[in-house]
């Protein structure tokens, strides 16, 4: 299995959070800040798949959605979209069912939310709106340029969705060192939780202090030896 394909299944298989990945990117990888999920409790990881709207329509994304291949991670951007949704109920079905996409992630508003709701679709959103955009073919199309430069700034990268946001790996730490990364991060968490509940330390002896460098057998856990440094 490729390296890309690895780190999805370490972190899937695991179940290793936005947060902890964030970590071993040095506390960074937030896609936005004003992300927030629909539906609770959703833990999803993916190759992402780019796609936008345009100008208060979403004829554009229509296209672009209509034969996507399943299982990534939609990203979807607006442009001079304003404050109308980009899509509802309808889109998100095809994508989600019919698609089989792993989860969606809108850069902007989306509508029909009590449906998203019932559905308890994989939904990661910037706000919601009923006023929807139009379906209507643009005269000019998004410049190529920025089309180009989102697609290789996020196309094939991966996302980890939960709770507390969305992260984004990019393409460039998809590497056998990340991996050992993601190794480190949960034995770490593993031994500062063991810290607490177990040892009753308090987190400064556990976090900042890092008391339990001086037991036996703590060589893994040297400042030196980490790989997130």
């Amino acid at each position: 299995m490729e390296i890309t394909g690895r780190i999805i299944q370490k972190i899937r298989q695991n179940r290793i959070s936005s947060t902890e990945v964030a970590d071993c990117m040095n506390k960074t990888g937030l896609l936005s800040g004003k992300l927030y999920p629909i539906n609770q409790r959703h833990f999803k990881v993916g190759l992402v798949k780019w796609t936008y709207a345009l100008r208060e329509s979403n004829y554009e994304h229509h296209r672009q959605i209509a034969d996507i291949e399943p299982g990534y991670v939609i990203i979807t951007e607006p442009f001079e979209c304003g404050d109308r949704a980009i899509f509802g109920d309808l889109v998100t079905k095809y994508l989600m069912l019919y698609r089989q996409s792993e989860a969606l992630v809108v850069l902007g508003k989306l509508r029909d939310i009590p449906h998203l709701i019932k559905e308890n679709y994989a939904i990661w959103v910037e706000g919601v709106s009923p006023i929807g955009c139009f379906n209507v073919k643009n005269d000019v199309d998004l410049d190529e340029k920025i089309i180009e430069q989102r697609r290789a700034q996020y196309d094939n990268t991966i996302a980890v969705c939960d709770d507390s946001g969305v992260i984004i790996i990019p393409k460039e730490l998809h590497t056998e060192e990340f991996l050992k990364k993601l190794d480190w991060i949960e034995e770490q968490e593993d031994i500062w939780f063991d810290c607490i509940d177990r040892r009753k330390w308090s987190t400064y002896d556990t976090v900042c202090l890092k008391k339990y460098l001086n037991e036996p057998d703590s060589n893994k856990f040297n400042p030196e030896n980490n790989p997130l440094v």
